[in-house]
């Protein structure tokens, strides 16, 4: 159906255009009066702003018939449904028994200049000399009934004739926007106003700005007390919402001395909300469609009336627009009404010839002005386009129509008091004073969700309108969505978002932001002296995550878990230690089995060659004990490669600190037991006996029975327990043993260095023994590199964290061990496999007797 409508209404455009410029415009087109009348007992004035004059040149347009040069005058013709829905509602209630029987309504229209001067010289025109051309205050020429006037669509408007018509308590009906300056019953005690209260429609524009994620919007208002009202209610919708304003701009009485500083700054959003009313606004929205601002997004309250373009018609810059209105029940009789509309049936009508004139092909009598029946068979009212006369009814129209209805009724109300307390001849319509009618207009005025026409008012709810920008002459305005504050929170605003044209430059929803969106794994940083909209984005900090856009703050994982390198999700960490399947593991594994594997070898060697010189020269049984306890060494580092449990940690430091002390105490009584033979053989020294007694074998149980105390203490203490480490590597949750005491386990390696460093010491005192196989060089360079890797140890130890601090002290545990086979023992399996000779008695007596000789020589 509506591509159907389109495309008829598209194929009447050039009939229209055509029209209007091959036609010659009559003189009689330009003779506009101010007023007209409809005849009734009692009448009700009309004020409507219908046409505008601008200048004092009256030159017709070239091109555009219905609009002067000079922009001396400029038709409205939008507006005209204000007078058709005045003359539906009269003509209703005139046909209607029940309502006014014995009397008839009438009206006098008067069109409003938005300037004050003219229109209260129209109000004193209808109160006190119709039809005359001085103003008689307070008599009225024609004695006429005149019972209520209709004013609108401004509020300054209907404050400057309730100024007027204060001074006699006339009612006054007033069918603009609701403001609440009318409301103020001591200055303007007669004053009604139709509109419904717009007390959530700052909410539901916010609301609309937020579902759309505009942060960074344009404000232009009245420079008017409703406009400072408004403009707060805005800023405290915003704040609650994180919208904020880029500019207010408030508009001006004296439009044109602001001109030129107005449009500064207006290119910082894309998003510019639009309050007022008709009077307000008409400047800006005249300025707008003439600058072609494109690219826009225009949030009104009102439609833009824009007739006045150079080609005809032009909606270019206020395409896309989003428009809330009230709420309202739209009359089908009166779009029907609007069907029947012609200039012959009402003679009376100023402006139902020059409709006739412009679009239908009628002409003007030369002698009296009057229209001739040659117009377009058929012609109508609803073959115009909607830029020109919209058939949809809008809120004004409504307003009008509900107010013509209230006069009726409270005037039937008087009348049926009035018969009851003096009865009045029939045909004669009883006398009464305007000011009466007050009583029972504050009667109907004050019922709750009724309107005084007997419509339902709902105040609360909104109509939401996308203008559409078709085919030259074709704009639509199409509904997009509601909004009502009555509805539960969420639910208040809904929106059919693929109906939605943007403004041009906008092939998806605008964005409209003063930084850009904050995406996940970054978090909002407010910039200072700026708007809370104005930002940068920082990312999350280690393990902190945002997975949504323009977050205040991350969030931090749980100890289990841990974020991606995007920082947008936390995943579940998996358990992790120095296993035998890891490539550093299965090294330290595999060179421990090596070194315990030569350690053997080692081992079978000496057991082999157990009675060679060199083998017994060097302490065979301490040797035995030596070789056999670096085998032990060699193994416990098996204790911290794999999974560890409670008896790995344990078995871990005690196995490790009593092989130790067992070797360097073995290593100690190897070299106390050189340096007690090489002193012994010395006459007279009383040193023989140590040799004999074996005094250095209580070494090794000696110092192996304080480790076992140490360790027995640690482990009675504070033993070593398993322990979980969530933060030594990232996405792991590391298994290893906590040493429980960290005291007992530097007390217990400080022991072992200890150790190392008397072994050093006694080896370095006998290292210029003679002997031919004294290894006392060997023992101390041994015990220096022993004592080097676990000095070292604690601090690299200390740095390191996770499987890497395990595997460190594995490392210093081999390198330890294979720093005492290699130092101690290679040395003599070297002349035990490769030079056999040097290990015979006979090699020994020989260099025995080269050094004496050696020695007496000198």
């Amino acid at each position: 159906m509506f591509y159907w409508i389109f495309i008829s209404w598209f194929l009447q455009i050039p009939k229209f255009v055509s029209t209007i410029t091959a036609m010659n415009i009559s003189v009689c087109f330009y003779k506009t009066p101010e007023d007209f009348h409809h005849e009734g007992d009692v009448i009700i004035g009309a004020f409507f702003p219908i046409h505008t004059y601008y200048s004092l040149n009256k030159v017709p347009h070239p091109s555009i018939p219905y609009k002067y040069m000079d922009n001396y005058v400029q038709y409205n013709f939008r507006n005209y449904q204000y007078i058709l829905a005045l003359v539906f509602a009269i003509e209703e209630i005139n046909g209607n028994p029940n309502i006014l029987p014995n009397m008839s309504l009438g009206f006098d229209f008067y069109n409003v200049r938005f300037t004050e001067k003219d229109t209260l010289m129209n109000a004193c025109f209808w109160l006190t000399a119709q039809g005359q051309k001085n103003i008689l205050p307070n008599y009225n020429c024609d004695k006429r009934n005149c019972i209520a006037a209709l004013t609108g669509t401004s509020w300054t408007t209907s404050a400057q004739i309730g100024t007027l018509l204060q001074l006699f308590k006339f009612p006054q009906l007033s069918f603009g926007p609701y403001d609440p300056i009318l409301s103020d019953h001591g200055q303007y005690s007669s004053l009604y106003q139709m509109a419904s209260k717009s007390t959530s429609l700052s909410l539901g524009i916010v609301s609309l700005i937020d579902h759309f994620r505009w942060s960074w919007v344009g404000l232009i208002l009245p420079d008017d007390n409703k406009g400072n009202t408004i403009l707060s209610e805005f800023r405290e919708y915003m704040d609650i919402k994180g919208v904020c304003t880029a500019f207010v701009k408030m508009i001006p009485v004296t439009w044109i001395s602001y001109f030129n500083k107005f449009w500064e700054n207006m290119d910082e959003t894309n998003v510019i909300i639009i309050y007022g009313d008709i009077d307000s606004l008409a400047g800006l929205m005249r300025n707008i469609g003439q600058r072609l601002l494109t690219g826009k997004v225009w949030v009104m309250n009102i439609e833009p009336h824009i007739t006045f373009s150079s080609d005809y018609f032009m909606f270019d810059s206020f395409h896309g627009s989003i428009i809330f209105t009230h709420h309202y029940r739209e009359s089908i009789d009166l779009t029907k009404f609007i069907q029947t509309v012609n200039p012959y049936k009402y003679p009376e009508d100023i402006y139902l010839p020059k409709f006739w004139h412009l679009f239908f092909t009628c002409s003007f009598s030369d002698i009296d002005c009057q229209l001739l029946a040659n117009c377009k068979s058929n012609a109508s009212l609803d073959m115009l386009p909607s830029f020109i006369l919209d058939m949809a009814i809008s809120e004004e129209s409504t307003n009008i129509y509900n107010a013509v209805y209230a006069v009726a009724h409270s005037l039937h109300q008087m009348n049926l008091q009035n018969v009851q307390i003096q009865p009045h001849e029939n045909g004669k319509v009883m006398a009464f004073f305007p000011w009466q009618l007050n009583i029972f207009l504050k009667d109907i005025d004050e019922r709750e969700k009724l309107s005084i026409g007997g419509r339902n008012k709902l105040n609360e709810e909104y109509d939401i309108f996308n203008l559409w920008n078709l085919p030259k002459g074709l704009g639509r305005k199409v509904k997009i969505g509601s909004f009502s504050a009555n509805a539960p929170e969420g639910q208040q605003l809904s929106l059919y978002e693929q109906m939605i044209q943007w403004a041009e430059g906008f092939s998806e929803i605008p964005q409209s932001l003063c930084s850009e969106h904050c995406m996940p794994g970054f978090r909002k940083v407010t910039l200072e002296g700026q708007a809370i909209c104005c930002y940068k984005c920082m990312p999350c900090a280690d393990n902190e995550i945002s997975n949504e856009t323009d977050v205040d703050q991350c969030v931090k994982c749980p100890e289990s878990h841990y974020a991606n390198t995007e920082k947008n999700h936390c995943f579940q960490k998996t358990m992790s230690f120095l296993a035998y399947e890891d490539p550093l593991g299965m090294s330290l594994a595999s060179l421990s089995l090596c070194l315990s594997a030569l350690t053997a070898f080692v081992i079978g060697v000496f057991v082999k060659h157990r009675d060679t010189p060199i083998v017994k020269a060097n302490n065979r049984g301490l040797s035995y004990i030596l070789l056999i306890t670096i085998t032990f060494c060699l193994l416990c580092s098996f204790n911290f490669i794999g999974q560890p449990n409670g008896a790995t940690c344990i078995l871990q430091q005690t196995t490790f600190a009593v092989a130790f002390t067992v070797a360097l105490a073995t290593v100690l009584a190897k070299a106390i037991t050189v340096v007690i033979a090489f002193k012994a053989t010395f006459p007279g020294r009383k040193v023989r006996w140590l040799m004999t007694s074996r005094a250095s074998n209580y070494v090794i149980p000696l110092c192996t029975l304080i480790q076992l105390l140490l360790c027995g203490i640690w482990m009675a203490t504070s033993p070593p327990f398993i322990d979980q480490d969530v933060h030594a590597e990232h996405g792991h949750i590391l298994l290893l043993c906590n040493k429980g005491s960290s005291v007992a386990f530097h007390c217990v390696l400080g022991y072992l260095c200890s150790l190392a460093l008397g072994a050093y010491i006694m080896a370095f005192l006998s290292r210029n023994l003679p002997d031919t196989f004294n290894d006392s060089k060997f023992l101390s360079f041994s015990m220096l590199v022993f004592f080097c890797v676990w000095v070292t140890f604690l601090p690299v130890y200390h740095s390191t964290k996770g499987k890497v601090m395990v595997a460190m002290e594995v490392f210093s545990i081999l390198a330890s061990s294979a720093a005492l086979l290699g130092f101690i023992f290679a040395p003599k399996c070297y002349i035990i496999l490769l030079r056999p000779d040097k290990n015979s008695f006979h090699h020994i007596r020989e260099k025995t007797h080269s050094r004496r000789n050696k020695s007496l020589k000198m």
